[in-house]
């Protein structure tokens, strides 16, 4: 199994080289073209996103897109791709329909603006003998700053020399450990927790905990994580538009300021006469409701302002920024 393994990787290799060799415009806008999810348990979907960019300054569409093998199913998030414009191809690997080494073709056509078609490769070694509950790292919403652990259990069957050598993340904001907790004549069990820094920055993270272990048939195991983590403040929406308005009409619009805690309101900067923002109240809350006024200018046209709502809280993010459009018609 180790060698055919070996001989995978290297097949993956040399293809990815060949391809990279001769790059096409369609081949520059992935940031990648091959995942290797590594050793897993039969069992769990795995998923992977390839992400594009449309750096050709031309209108691009991905018109087709196939596989070599019904264990893998890939769709385009979107299809149509304006100039600077991002998408990705979301590709699924069904672990219950293959034992072992499994390397799977993508195949991305695009029509526009000229006809192409760039090769993905996705792999994974599926084994009955390895057992991964629950089979990902899964936090769910966490505030910013909570530093919140999750663990998994990691059994090896058939055996009783199994062991996990090393411990690795693919992000510096987190950290993972393994105990073993029993060791048995046919079956080796591992606790394997993982914690999040409170200093990991707000918004949804997909990362990966590798274990090495002596196994030669599983040199490596996966483990898949998934984080959302809240900002200590929020503004919502983040933008408004307040119009049409004709010369000194006013006009407003309300937002929602959130916290992990109870804050007040200190000051918000960028405001003058025709725009301004008030609190309906001056306690520390949660939630505050906000009342953005406008003031139509001497001029038509579209005006657009940055306001910085400034609270006590007493987080890294204790200001918010606010984008105000002011419409104002002849």
């Amino acid at each position: 199994m180790a060698t055919m393994m070996r001989f995978g990787a290297a097949v993956l290799a040399i293809l990815v080289a060949a391809e990279g060799a001769g790059a096409t415009w369609a081949d520059a806008m992935f940031d990648e073209v091959s995942k290797d999810f590594g050793t897993v348990p039969r069992g769990p979907a795995l998923q992977h996103n390839f992400k594009i960019k449309n750096t050709t300054g031309q209108v691009v569409v991905i018109s087709a897109i196939r596989v070599s093998c019904g264990c893998v199913s890939a769709t385009a998030l979107t299809n149509v791709l304006q100039p600077g414009e991002t998408t990705s191809v979301a590709a699924r690997m069904d672990t219950t329909r293959f034992t072992g080494h499994k390397n799977v073709t993508i195949f991305v056509t695009f029509s526009r603006p000229g006809l192409e078609e760039v090769r993905l490769w996705v792999q994974a070694n599926g084994r009955d003998d390895l057992v991964v509950t629950p089979d990902s790292l899964a936090f769910g919403v966490v505030k910013r700053g909570a530093g919140p652990e999750r663990t998994v259990n990691v059994t090896f069957y058939g055996n009783n020399f199994s062991q996990i050598t090393e411990v690795k993340t693919d992000s510096n904001y987190l950290q993972a450990t393994a105990k073993e907790t029993s060791r048995q004549v046919s079956q080796v069990d591992y606790t394997i927790t993982a914690k999040v820094r409170p200093d990991t920055p707000a918004g949804r993270w997909y990362s990966d905990v590798w274990l090495t272990t002596n196994n030669p048939s599983i040199p490596k195991i996966r483990v898949p994580l998934t984080i959302e983590i809240e900002s200590a403040l929020t503004v919502s929406p983040d933008a408004v538009v307040i119009g049409p308005l004709k010369t000194k009409e006013e006009g407003e619009r309300k937002v929602i300021l959130r916290g992990t805690k109870p804050f007040k309101i200190l000051k918000t900067d960028g405001g003058d006469a025709n725009l301004s923002v008030k609190a309906t109240s001056d306690e520390a809350r949660t939630i505050h409701v906000l009342t953005v006024r406008a003031v139509g200018g001497d001029k038509a046209g579209d005006s657009v302002r940055k306001l910085k709502i400034v609270t006590d809280l007493d987080e890294a993010e204790k200001e918010v920024d606010l984008t105000v459009t002011t419409q104002v018609v002849p």
